[in-house]
């Protein structure tokens, strides 16, 4: 297992911790923000089975369908 990790560059170990972080960010955000109807919902369960492409999803659209207060 050590051995894997010291194959690794830092641009993989940077890209597995973005892929990796990216969906947690988006859910944080998603769970904090208020939105219209069932869209938190369904925004959770997109980035849930989808992760980093629909955290990226999120953050292209679904950003805008929040309600500012």
């Amino acid at each position: 297992m050590t051995m894997l990790f010291l194959s690794l560059g830092i641009f993989e170990i940077l890209l597995i911790l973005l892929i990796l972080l990216f969906p947690i960010l988006a859910l944080v955000d998603i769970l904090k923000s208020k939105f219209d109807g069932n869209n938190k919902l369904i925004w959770v369960l997109v980035v849930v089975f989808t992760n980093t492409i629909g955290a990226i999803l999120y953050f292209l659209i679904g950003k805008n369908q929040k309600i500012q207060e």
